[in-house]
Protein backbone atom coordinates (compact mmCIF):
# COMPACT_ATOMS: atom_id res chain seq x y z
CA UNK A 1 0.00 0.00 0.00
CA UNK A 2 2.76 2.71 1.35
CA UNK A 3 4.67 1.91 -2.52
CA UNK A 4 1.18 2.73 -4.24
CA UNK A 5 0.87 5.63 -2.49
CA UNK A 6 4.44 6.59 -3.02
CA UNK A 7 4.06 5.68 -6.90
CA UNK A 8 1.16 8.20 -6.92
CA UNK A 9 2.56 11.26 -5.03
CA UNK A 10 5.74 11.00 -7.29
CA UNK A 11 3.38 10.99 -10.54
CA UNK A 12 0.89 13.70 -9.56
CA UNK A 13 4.30 15.90 -9.35
CA UNK A 14 5.88 14.72 -12.41
CA UNK A 15 2.70 14.92 -14.06
CA UNK A 16 2.51 18.78 -12.62
CA UNK A 17 5.88 19.69 -14.02
CA UNK A 18 6.21 23.26 -15.26
CA UNK A 19 9.87 23.65 -15.61
CA UNK A 20 10.98 24.59 -18.85
CA UNK A 21 14.55 26.39 -19.69
CA UNK A 22 14.73 30.01 -20.09
CA UNK A 23 16.88 32.21 -21.76
CA UNK A 24 17.85 34.68 -18.31
CA UNK A 25 18.60 37.62 -21.85
CA UNK A 26 14.94 37.33 -23.03
CA UNK A 27 13.83 37.15 -19.99
CA UNK A 28 15.31 40.54 -19.11
CA UNK A 29 14.46 42.25 -21.72
CA UNK A 30 10.54 41.40 -20.73
CA UNK A 31 10.79 42.36 -16.98
CA UNK A 32 10.25 46.08 -17.85
CA UNK A 33 6.55 45.51 -16.85
CA UNK A 34 7.60 43.55 -13.60
CA UNK A 35 9.96 46.09 -12.37
CA UNK A 36 7.56 48.64 -11.63
CA UNK A 37 6.94 46.22 -8.38
CA UNK A 38 9.60 43.73 -8.18
CA UNK A 39 12.78 46.38 -9.22
CA UNK A 40 14.95 46.37 -12.13
CA UNK A 41 16.58 43.34 -11.14
CA UNK A 42 13.56 41.64 -8.55
CA UNK A 43 14.59 43.54 -5.35
CA UNK A 44 11.59 45.95 -4.62
CA UNK A 45 12.86 48.98 -2.36
CA UNK A 46 10.16 48.19 -0.19
CA UNK A 47 8.10 45.91 2.26
CA UNK A 48 5.11 46.47 -0.30
CA UNK A 49 5.94 43.46 -3.10
CA UNK A 50 8.07 40.52 -2.74
CA UNK A 51 11.54 40.31 -3.28
CA UNK A 52 12.33 38.03 -6.45
CA UNK A 53 15.75 38.25 -7.44
CA UNK A 54 17.98 35.88 -6.28
CA UNK A 55 14.83 33.01 -5.73
CA UNK A 56 15.42 29.59 -7.35
CA UNK A 57 14.20 29.58 -10.70
CA UNK A 58 11.86 26.26 -10.48
CA UNK A 59 9.96 28.24 -7.65
CA UNK A 60 9.46 31.80 -9.54
CA UNK A 61 8.27 29.70 -12.69
CA UNK A 62 5.79 27.84 -10.28
CA UNK A 63 4.60 30.83 -8.73
CA UNK A 64 3.94 32.11 -12.05
CA UNK A 65 2.22 29.37 -13.29
CA UNK A 66 0.05 29.08 -9.97
CA UNK A 67 -1.19 32.87 -10.81
CA UNK A 68 -2.00 31.87 -13.90
CA UNK A 69 -3.94 28.96 -13.21
CA UNK A 70 -5.42 30.86 -10.29
CA UNK A 71 -4.22 28.48 -7.02
CA UNK A 72 -2.41 31.11 -6.03
CA UNK A 73 -4.39 34.54 -5.43
CA UNK A 74 -3.62 37.72 -6.64
CA UNK A 75 -5.24 39.99 -8.90
CA UNK A 76 -2.58 41.99 -9.66
CA UNK A 77 -0.59 38.85 -10.34
CA UNK A 78 -2.61 37.63 -12.21
CA UNK A 79 -3.30 39.79 -14.83
CA UNK A 80 0.00 40.03 -15.25
CA UNK A 81 0.37 36.59 -15.97
CA UNK A 82 -2.39 36.00 -18.21
CA UNK A 83 -1.07 37.24 -21.48
CA UNK A 84 2.51 35.71 -20.83
CA UNK A 85 3.50 31.72 -22.33
CA UNK A 86 5.28 29.33 -20.52
CA UNK A 87 8.56 30.87 -22.57
CA UNK A 88 7.78 33.87 -21.48
CA UNK A 89 7.36 32.60 -17.68
CA UNK A 90 10.90 30.86 -18.06
CA UNK A 91 12.77 33.40 -18.86
CA UNK A 92 11.88 35.66 -16.72
CA UNK A 93 12.39 32.99 -14.09
CA UNK A 94 15.64 32.32 -15.53
CA UNK A 95 16.78 36.51 -15.54
CA UNK A 96 14.84 37.02 -11.54
CA UNK A 97 17.03 34.04 -10.99
CA UNK A 98 20.30 35.30 -11.77
CA UNK A 99 20.23 38.60 -9.97
CA UNK A 100 21.38 38.96 -6.60
CA UNK A 101 18.99 38.07 -3.57
CA UNK A 102 18.61 40.96 -1.27
CA UNK A 103 21.04 39.56 1.25
CA UNK A 104 23.99 38.45 -1.78
CA UNK A 105 26.03 41.12 -3.13
CA UNK A 106 27.46 40.28 -6.47
CA UNK A 107 31.42 40.86 -7.17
Amino acid sequence: MMKKLMFVALATVLGTSVAHAGDAARGKEKSAVCAACHGADGNAPGAAFPRIGGQHEDYLQQALHAYKKGTRKNAIMKAQVDALSDQDMADLSAYFAAQAGPLVTRR
